[in-house]
């Protein structure tokens, strides 16, 4: 029978009850309970007649957004118990998700049973749209917390477990999928943002779940057509025909349902993916290509042609690399399948340019992820990438990013470095009588190198090539092999400019093996190694010490007379285990090592060479390892023999004088160089080298013959000789000079306080300028306010913040002198890229804010109206985060409220009722003016009474004068010699440092009478304006039948609301006027003439 007599018997079939095909029915069971007795989670819930979920009498989420969100049940619990109650109403069980789609936008408003029966979808979404509450910006998909993250993965699996579910019988109903899927096009159609995202992500996933489905059929599908095929080619007698027939008509089923499943696909992807996929939000465009990579690897018989990645190669060329990205590892999804290549091949050769220009990208993650991908076409197929495509990515193994050269690394070992066929290789190596068939890809290696040009990165390259081609690079057998031993037949001959880079290669591959961290500049810092990695270590570092101990001191013979390859090899000691000397009786080596470095000693006067001959010198001589009394005296033998040279040398050449010949130069000349290298590691002074030092530099200095080389070696080694003199001195000094350095301290601070509080003030803010300059200086304007440096800076200005003590009268003229002092400082430069910018010292003001603390409260007003002068308007709008430092300061000074002023007038602190007084507990205004006016006085007549006494004369500030920043200074030098009262005239003008707070207060006064008198003269007219303007525009002007002829009247309306004057107003936008017409702080009388205050908001608060 042929497929077109199937197809003939199967239309004449009556259509098929929609169910999963070919099963049987399922057996009886108890049924479940209702939906009006069971909600998702299995707990009782009723409903609204409108088909909105209730709460239940204990509080438990009823509704499937709550469930969903919690997800304290298991996700096919909650589909089984929704799937029931649509089974029993499907209206209200739609209602229950149509709302959960809603609900998980973010929207707080519930679509009813009448509006889904009787509304149209884009007339419910512009309901849902006008009730959307957008001010917070934040939905649950984007609300950050581990709730929210977690919400997201269940919303997803809600809607894969639903479709699976529902895939034998429901989806097939032509009701509950049509009205989804329709929901969720008009949605994500939708100009809010928060629908757009979510009804994406949910169609998304549902297009996933359903081709998922389709999978399944299709494999169905294959599987019943093989069956049929099976029973059809039976002989007449044995073939069974209800069988035939029942396949035939499982068939027809399965193709059926995989029509409508296409037709659903068809809806999801024409109406959403082919917009939402170019949307504005860079996170839904990711979700759609992250999803598409899923399908096409899923079903790539359906998804995987031109016509899905297109979208994917289009999309490579997304201005936001999260979105590229996500092109990216779906690619490699479907790159590491190997079978899928030829489908790809089309792909790969249109867009395989963008994917390698890529490799460059500008964000890290992007870049390893497409030089991955590069790796895997490379795998795939070796013709697919040219030789200039390969070129493009080699040089990245040098980046200083280390994810990005590791990436390169592997894509080179894939490329150059990995063994074809390895048992041929190590067949040929054993014919050639070598240990390792590694040689040759050891010499591609330093070819490689070679090439590169950038010989001073070798440590770089290992580090790139150390996680895919550890086993090549540990093969220090081979390595040593190449070097020492003569080539073989078929061997070509090392260059000398080869042996010198696989000498460098090797002494990296050496330190990073035992080291196990990467080289300076890769990385953030060190690491803490894992237990299997510090075993590998180890290990590793056993292993090249037996290796090492024996071939070094061979190299070191065959290579003595090449500096720079004995410079390298000398680096390998270092990364010894030293106790494998001993532990494994191999002092023989040791003994050739230390003669050959002795050989090394005596051809070279290379200071690399030598200094590196020292150093390990100084590695063998530690006192850890009982090989140091070998080392020891092998070194002090070395020593005497050089300084009897030296000191021979020196006779000759200082009795020749004129006459002395090139060799009396060269003798003192070369053994002084190699005893200045050693004497820079080692002690030497017992060899009394500064004797013979001191008479070369005499003579130069008496005769002026000395040839310069010669002077230079001689201060150097003179000058080791001071300094482990000096090493000595202080090792053996008692210590107790520096017990009593912290008291001895504070005593002079409480010293200096107590002769002068305001030079002591100055002295310490000159100290804490002095610190920022010299960090500014360092570091550069752009200072990390979090670094440990400016953190110490503030930790002082802390303690010298203590010092001052409780009674702040007393250090009010102190403290208030100090602060005026900072904003100076910090507003001393401009910022030459122009007023939008900081000034250079304005994150001094984050140190001068742990003084804020010891200002009364009206000394803070003072203070921050001195601050105001030096602010821009546009200072007072910024919020960058450079100008924290500025923000913070002007919040110091504007918080305290009442405590300071009880502080004063009582003496002690305040109880938190005391903040706000009522009118009755009151004391007369007049009274409690007198005794402010009294506590000021006392200071203000400190400045005409208070002299320095005579027998502590003001000491000048020389141990604290402030270091500038030479740039700035140079730059406003000018501005410094025309400003009045600058910082010399406060040191040695008395008054002027007494008298700031005075000064201030007189200003205040005066501008205070001024604004009374201007507006008692403009009483009528302009003023009333003016006040109405201030007001909020339904408050009644205060002033409005108030006469204000004398200064009682203003006391008695400042008693009248005297409650509300510490009320803190929000800042205006005539903040500038407010400041210019500030009160004075030290008279409350006062606060009631200047209408800056704001009375219209006080009277909106009565």
């Amino acid at each position: 029978m042929s497929m077109s007599e199937l197809d003939d018997i199967g239309d004449g079939k009556t259509k098929k009850k929609r169910g999963r095909p070919g099963r049987p029915p399922a057996p009886s069971k108890k049924p479940r309970k209702s939906p009006s007795e069971k909600g998702p989670m299995g707990v009782q819930r009723g409903r609204k007649a409108n088909g909105m979920a209730q709460q239940n009498g204990e509080g438990d989420p009823v509704t499937l957004f709550e469930v969903v969100k919690q997800g304290k049940s298991a996700m096919q619990s909650v589909v089984d118990d929704w799937i029931e109650s649509y089974r029993q109403d499907r209206d209200l069980a739609l209602l229950d998700l149509i709302n959960f789609f809603i609900q998980c936008s973010g929207c707080k408003g519930t679509v009813r049973i009448e509006m889904f029966r009787n509304m149209q979808n884009a007339e419910i979404i512009r309901k849902m749209t006008e009730e959307f509450d957008e001010d917070s910006g934040d939905y649950p998909l984007t609300i950050s917390g581990p709730l929210w993250k977690k919400f997201r993965y269940n919303f997803c699996e809600f809607i894969c477990v639903l479709i699976r579910q529902c895939q034998y019988s429901i989806i097939y109903d032509e009701y509950m999928m049509d009205t989804v899927i329709s929901l969720l096009t008009g949605l994500s159609d939708s100009q809010v943002r928060a629908f757009r995202h979510t009804s994406t992500l949910a169609a998304m996933k549902l297009m996933t779940a359903l081709v998922n489905v389709a999978l399944n059929l299709s494999i169905n599908q294959d599987n019943t057509q093989r069956q049929y095929e099976a029973e059809r080619n039976k002989m007449a007698g044995k073939r069974a025909n209800e069988k035939l027939e029942l396949l035939l008509q499982r068939r027809k089923e399965l193709q059926e349902n995989q029509d409508e499943i296409e037709n659903m696909m068809n809806s999801i992807f024409k109406g959403i993916f082919v917009h939402r996929y170019r949307d504005a939000i860079a996170e839904i465009r990711a979700i759609c290509i992250e999803e598409i990579g899923v399908w096409m690897k899923m079903y790539s018989d359906a998804f995987l042609n031109d016509s899905y990645l297109k979208y994917v190669g289009w999309t490579l060329h997304d201005r936001q690399g999260e979105v590229r990205l996500k092109c990216l590892k779906a690619l490699q999804n479907l790159y590491t399948n190997r079978e899928l290549f030829p489908k790809l091949e089309l792909f790969t050769n249109r867009f395989k340019d963008r994917i390698v220009s890529m490799t460059l990208d500008k964000e890290y993650d992007v870049a390893v992820e497409a030089i991955r991908l590069v790796t895997l076409i490379l795998q795939g197929s070796e013709d697919a990438l040219s030789n200039e495509d390969c070129e493009n990515v080699y040089h990245l193994v040098y980046s200083a990013h280390r994810p990005v050269a590791v990436a390169a690394g592997e894509f080179l070992h894939r490329k150059l470095f990995s063994r074809h066929d390895p048992q041929a290789e190590e067949a040929l190596a054993k014919r050639r009588g070598r240990s390792s068939p590694n040689g040759n890809l050891i010499r591609m290696l330093v070819l490689f190198f070679l090439e590169s040009e950038l010989h001073e990165h070798a440590a770089y390259l290992v580090d790139s090539l150390w996680e895919s081609s550890q086993e090549l690079l540990k093969d220090w057998e081979c390595m040593t092999e190449l070097l020492l031993e003569e080539p073989v037949q078929g061997e070509e001959v090392l260059l000398d400019r080869q042996e010198s880079a696989l000498i460098e290669l090797t002494v990296c591959t050496i330190r990073q093996a035992a080291e196990a961290h990467p080289p300076v500049g890769r990385g953030t810092g060190k690491r803490v190694l894992t237990a299997k990695e510090r075993k590998m270590q180890i290990d590793d570092k056993n292993k090249l010490t037996e290796h090492f101990i024996m071939a070094l001191p061979m190299l070191l013979s065959k290579y003595q007379t090449d500096a720079e390859k004995v410079a390298n090899l000398l680096q390998i000691p270092q990364y010894f285990d030293l106790d494998v000397y001993s532990a494994g009786r191999m002092e023989k080596h040791l003994e050739a090592l230390l003669k050959q470095i002795k050989f090394v000693v005596e051809k070279h006067t290379d200071t690399e060479v030598l200094e590196a001959c020292s150093k390990t010198y100084c590695i063998l001589c530690s006192e850890e390892y009982t090989i140091m009394n070998r080392v020891d005296i092998a070194h002090s033998q070395l020593i005497d023999e050089l300084a009897d040279r030296f000191s021979h040398s020196v006779e000759e050449l200082l009795q020749a004088g004129e006459e002395a010949d090139d060799d009396d130069i060269y003798n003192v000349l070369s053994t002084l160089k190699r005893l200045t290298a050693f004497h820079n590691a080692h002690d030497l002074t017992r060899w009394d080298l500064f004797g013979n030092c001191y008479r070369l530099l005499r003579t130069g200095i008496e005769q002026g013959s000395m040839p310069e080389q010669i002077a230079v070696q001689a201060l150097q080694c003179s000058h080791y000789s001071i300094l482990w003199q000096l090493v000595k001195i202080t090792e053996g000094a008692p210590s107790k000079y520096y017990n009593d350095y912290g008291d001895i301290i504070k005593e002079t601070l409480s010293k200096t306080r107590q002769t002068d509080k305001i030079l002591c003030a100055k002295t310490l803010i000159l100290s804490l300028q002095q610190l920022f300059n010299e960090l500014i200086q360092d570091q550069g304007p752009n200072l990390d306010r979090t670094s440990s440096h400016v953190s110490g800076i503030k930790e002082l200005a802390r303690r010298f913040a203590l010092t001052f003590g409780l009674d702040q009268i007393k250090t009010r003229e102190a403290v208030a002198t100090l602060h005026k002092d900072g904003i100076e400082f910090a507003f001393k430069y401009q910022n030459p890229k122009g007023p939008e910018y900081p000034p250079p010292n304005l994150a001094f003001l984050e140190v001068l804010c742990e003084f804020s603390s010891k200002l009364l409260r009206q000394d803070k007003k003072t203070v921050h109206s001195y601050l105001e002068k030096f602010m821009t308007e546009q200072m007072m709008e910024r919020r960058e985060d450079i100008w924290l430092p500025l923000i913070s300061y002007r919040n110091s000074l504007l918080t305290g409220g009442d405590e300071d002023r009880m502080s004063i007038t009582s003496g002690s602190s305040s109880s938190k009722a005391g903040s706000i007084r009522s009118k009755k507990g009151r004391p007369p205004l007049h009274k409690k003016r007198i005794e402010e006016e009294s506590v000021e006085g006392s200071w203000m007549i400190r400045n005409d009474t208070l002299q320095t006494p005579g027998a502590l004369q003001t000491p000048q500030l020389t141990s604290t004068v402030l270091r500038e920043n030479p740039r700035q200074a140079a730059e406003h030098l000018s501005e410094q010699n025309s400003e009045p009262g600058s910082e010399s005239d406060y040191v040695h003008n008395p008054q002027m440092q007494m008298s700031w707070l005075g000064q201030q207060k007189m200003e205040e006064v005066n501008r205070k009478e001024r604004t009374a008198m201007n507006y008692m003269k403009a009483r009528s007219g302009g003023v009333r304006q003016t006040v109405r303007g201030l007001m909020e525009d339904d408050a009644e002007p205060i002033f409005e039948d108030v006469m204000m002829s004398s200064r009682g009247q203003l006391e008695d309306m400042s008693e009248e609301f005297e409650d509300t004057m510490v009320i803190d107003l929000p800042p205006s936008r005539n903040r500038r006027e407010r400041a210019e017409l500030r009160p004075d702080f030290f008279d409350s009388a006062a606060m009631i003439e200047d209408d800056s205050w704001g009375f219209g908001a006080l009277l909106k608060g009565t």
